[in-house]
């Protein structure tokens, strides 16, 4: 099957482009791993950025089996690994085959059975997930298909080319410039999911400001 036309970073709009005369709304791009728990932590900020900022936002796939190929890694990640290619190999076809507007759709019933829910059944999850969306259950075949994968590794390596190769998921752009997470638990909500959104928007808009991190103390808290 062809490649559909792929969208480059460079096209990701950046402060200058990003809106229409006039127009103030920014642009919010978010990569992820259905795997990652702190990238479910993540996306559910981002929804809850959207119920309080004027913000467009844009869904994206990346793998982290794709970004730890080669590696040395322990069994156990490994393992967990080559489990992590059937959801996103399957929301992959189903945005290029039914439409983008099915990434978020998948991604919500995916995670929610996955992250909250605590379920590893990923066959049964996939099923379950694409009748939800209202799509047909075939596409549960792309999992164990290298058919998409050219067009998975596009969509990662857009993130990738924003941050570099020393990161994880979630990737996350506001008008373009784009940072390894934030990494954050428990989500916020409503307006302090806003403030932290400014503090966000600003420092990707200081072109020297690259990296804060310290030692996460505890794992993600989904409620």
């Amino acid at each position: 099957m062809p490649e559909l036309p792929q969208t480059p970073p460079s096209a990701i709009p950046t402060d200058s482009s990003r809106t229409a005369p006039g127009q103030s709304r920014g642009r919010i791009d978010m990569w992820f791993d259905p795997a990652c728990p702190w990238a479910w932590m993540t996306s559910r900020w981002v929804e809850e950025v959207e119920k309080v900022r004027d913000v467009d936002v844009h869904w994206h796939v990346m793998s982290l089996a794709v970004l730890n190929e080669g590696r040395d890694l322990p069994e156990e990640y490994r393992r967990m690994l080559d489990g992590a290619w059937g959801p996103v190999r399957v929301i992959t076809a189903a945005a290029h085959l039914h439409g983008e507007k099915h990434i978020k759709a998948l991604y919500d019933a995916m995670g929610t059975r996955r992250h909250p829910g605590g379920r590893t059944d990923t066959a049964a999850i996939i099923a379950e997930s694409l009748a939800e969306a209202g799509l047909p259950p075939e596409l549960a075949d792309a999992a164990h298909s290298d058919e998409w994968d050219a067009q998975l590794r596009a969509s990662h390596s857009r993130a990738i080319a924003l941050v570099g190769d020393e990161v994880g998921t979630p990737v996350v752009a506001f008008n373009g410039t784009a940072f390894f997470g934030p990494v954050l638990t428990p989500i916020p909500r409503g307006e302090d999911a806003g403030r932290l959104f400014d503090g966000f928007a600003l420092i990707t808009s200081v072109p020297g400001f690259y990296e804060l991190k310290r030692s996460r103390t505890e794992g993600p808290r989904f409620d």
